[in-house]
């Protein structure tokens, strides 16, 4: 299926708050390592930082056209029903890995990003409310634990998808690690594959291999079919569930790639 959806970025005239929104998981403000402090001289430069950095995102959506998009309909349908879901794509894509979950928001999908407790996650929390998505602070690397029990109620309770990168935040690249599905697994919501591809890109000499597409890049993006994990496993189980799942975003990166060979 073909799809050429509007751009979901809000307009320059909607309202912004001075200070930034209650973040999700406060008991994250106690867990940071960063002994820094946001003082205003930090926080006027986040600030401006957050301004250029979505007025450089926006430009590049608009200047990039999506001219595929494959199982849309599957996921959306999965968001009515299921009112909140688990979005996974590789670190590398992460500018239209976002923007397809953003395109998301017209079915329900309430969007979610986990941003770092820090200080120094405090631009990039602007920058998430700026786009309308919900802010969940903690560190998947220093507070995996609580980050997995806070998901919890983040997903059922407040019935936000926390969009997550399997192989971040330090690689290795593409290696799927266990987070997504034991989210899915205690949570009993499903896994929501997301794979994209452009025709004009710069890849970074990063540890993820960043993708870049460059303006006026055709872009394609596959949703696959929402994935439930079994509830009981042991380690090996999980350790099947995790190739099963990196197979997957493989395969819907094929046919993304193949999407744009066809034109």
């Amino acid at each position: 299926m073909t799809h050429q959806p509007d751009d979901p970025a809000p307009t320059d005239d909607e309202p912004s708050s001075t200070e930034p929104a209650p973040l999700k998981n406060t008991l994250y403000r106690k867990v940071t390592r960063g002994k820094r402090k946001l003082t205003r001289g930090r926080l006027l430069l986040y600030r401006v930082a957050v301004v250029v950095a979505w007025w450089a995102v926006r430009a590049l959506w608009a200047s990039c056209r999506i001219t595929h998009v494959a199982g849309r309909d599957n996921a959306e349908q999965a968001i009515r029903d299921l009112k909140s879901l688990i979005p996974v794509y590789w670190h590398q894509h992460m500018l239209f890995g976002a923007r397809a979950l953003l395109d998301l928001r017209s079915a329900g999908l309430k969007v979610g990003f986990l941003v770092s407790p820090s200080v120094d996650g405090t631009g990039p929390a602007m920058l998430v409310q700026k786009v309308g998505a919900s802010v969940i602070r903690g560190s998947s690397t220093h507070t995996g634990a609580r980050a997995l029990r806070d998901y919890y109620e983040t997903i059922v309770k407040q019935q936000i998808s926390p969009a997550i990168t399997p192989d971040g935040p330090r690689g290795p690249l593409h290696e799927f690690k266990p987070g997504a599905i034991m989210l899915s697994q205690i949570t009993g919501k499903p896994i929501l594959p997301i794979a994209v591809a452009h025709s004009l890109k710069v890849t970074f000499r990063t540890w993820d291999s960043f993708e870049l597409p460059l303006p006026f890049s055709r872009i394609a993006i596959v949703y696959g079919e929402p994935v439930k994990v079994s509830r009981a496993m042991d380690a090996a189980v999980l350790a099947g569930w995790q190739q099963k799942m990196a197979e997957r975003l493989f395969d819907l990166r094929r046919q993304a790639e193949a999407a744009l060979e066809q034109g």
